[in-house]
């Protein structure tokens, strides 16, 4: 007995010598780019608000983004997964915490032949009715922490899903404003190519009739059709796209397709944010609902680590029986015979051929592995806001060239038609010129679109603001 208690002991011991687990290591981080961008409209150390689309402000875009958060099936998909997580908590929690109590009845038939016995009768008359009637209670201490590490867990799993939902909110919010934008853009494109088209096929006409009268070549001719065909094959193209943004917008919503009702978006009617919030690095961590995500996991792999550690430890359990045995003279809750039982077990692993101490070292692996999908979240998410902030720089450089080559070419058409008022120049040079203006129009368009897009890409990267909205 003695040497079976001094076993007991060693193993106790040789639990207990397990490793510390290595929380792993992010860098500090006092800047998103190794250089100052060039970007007026940041505002350094603000923080974004929770709706944060409305920094554009458009109503119909608010309402479209609202509808989306309220009627998107993947969001229903994400809260229905957070419940889940939120009731098997729930349900461990009353497993393990409380005593179980249990209340069994049961009733059988008992039929023997006293000649088979060797017996000329028995003392009671067969066939026999027996009921059992019992409650047991019983608990399992926790001494190991097993059950606390498994608590943690699961608590750990309802935060991961909760800012699993929050990631899929922004998400969500963030593709309708894109898709918003890029409809915009697309409509926008659309007018000025047909534009284009128009003035390209006034030109030809002129050109054609030159060509009849002698006074242009067959291959200036050839040129031009070839210019118009280009142009006239860019707009079915243009016109798709714009189809496949209202589908996509409209499932965002919640809603199919050919649903009626859904609003047309211009970029006239949206406005560019007068600043935009960016928060400081070192919040980052705490303000992107990926990173919060990637954490909670982390936290769940190391209650793993817990619950494998407990694993080697005693598990002492309390049981006790109440109950009545009673036959069919006495009926089910009779007089009978009362019993009851008092019990406790205690488990001490002593040889698994090292099942237990290898299952710990996997969850070790895991949580390592944890560690460095955490890291790597972080450092993606700092990438995605250094990219967009360097997106929004470039945008805004590219928005200038654009208005400034917009300017030039209305000048130059201006200039133009005056000649044209004056007989200097023909028709012709007239027509080329206001194509070259509505060119340009059209790479301005795009670049202020990307402009917008970029905007909207920094302030998801940022967290967008959820932490703020009280729900």
């Amino acid at each position: 007995m003695k040497r079976a208690a001094c076993f007991l002991a060693a193993a106790g011991i040789s639990a207990c010598s397990t490793e510390p687990l290595r929380a792993p290591e992010v860098p500090a981080v006092e800047q998103y780019t190794s250089t100052a961008v060039a970007e007026e409209r940041l505002a350094p150390g603000k923080d974004i608000p929770a709706q944060w689309w409305l920094l554009f402000r458009s109503p119909t875009l608010d309402a479209l983004v609202r509808r989306a958060l309220d009627n998107s099936p993947t969001l229903a998909r994400a809260q229905a997964k957070m419940r889940q997580a939120e009731e098997d908590l729930n349900a461990r929690s009353g497993a393990t915490q409380w005593p179980r109590v249990d209340a069994k009845l049961s009733a059988n038939r008992v039929d023997v032949e006293p000649q088979s016995l060797g017996v000329p009768s028995l003392p009671v008359p067969m066939p026999l009715d027996l009921y059992l009637a019992s409650i047991s209670v019983s608990y399992t201490f926790d001494f190991g922490g097993g059950t606390r590490h498994e608590l943690e867990g699961l608590r750990a799993e309802v935060d991961h899903q909760s800012y699993e939902l929050e990631a899929a909110r922004l998400m969500l919010a963030g593709n309708v404003v894109t898709a918003a934008i890029r409809e915009a853009s697309l409509r926008e494109q659309i007018a000025q190519s047909e534009e284009i088209v128009s003035l390209q096929e006034r030109q030809l006409a002129i050109a054609e009739r030159m060509e009849t009268l002698g006074g242009a070549a067959r291959l200036d001719v050839i040129a031009q059709q070839r210019e118009l065909a280009q142009m006239r094959a860019a707009l079915p193209n243009l016109r798709r796209d714009l189809e496949r943004m209202r589908h996509r917008l409209a499932v965002y919503a919640g809603m199919p397709p050919s649903a009626p009702g859904l609003p047309v978006f211009v970029l006239a009617e949206l406005q560019l944010p007068a600043e935009i919030p960016v928060s400081v690095p070192s919040k980052l961590a705490r303000q992107r609902p990926d990173i919060r995500a990637a954490e909670a996991v982390l936290t769940r792999a190391g209650a793993q680590v817990g619950v494998a550690t407990a694993n080697l430890y005693p598990q002492l359990t309390l049981s006790a029986q109440l109950g009545n045995l009673s036959t069919s003279a006495n009926g089910v809750f009779g007089g009978g015979s009362g019993f009851y039982f008092l019990g406790a077990s205690l488990v001490q692993p002593l040889f698994r051929g090292g099942e237990l101490q290898a299952r710990r070292r996997s969850a070790v692996a895991a949580y390592e592995q944890a560690g460095a999908v955490y890291q790597e979240t972080v450092l993606q998410g700092f990438q995605n806001v250094a990219d967009a902030l360097r997106a929004l720089e470039a945008d805004s450089a590219k928005v200038r060239e654009r208005v400034d080559a917009v300017d030039r070419a209305r000048g130059y058409r201006d200039i133009i038609a005056m000649r044209l008022n004056a007989g200097g120049v023909s028709q012709a040079a007239m027509l080329e010129a206001t194509r070259h203006y509505h060119r340009s129009l059209l790479e301005q368009t795009q670049a202020e679109a990307d402009r917008y897009a970029d905007s909207a890409a920094l302030l998801q990267a940022l967290g967008g603001g959820w932490w703020q909205e009280a729900r």
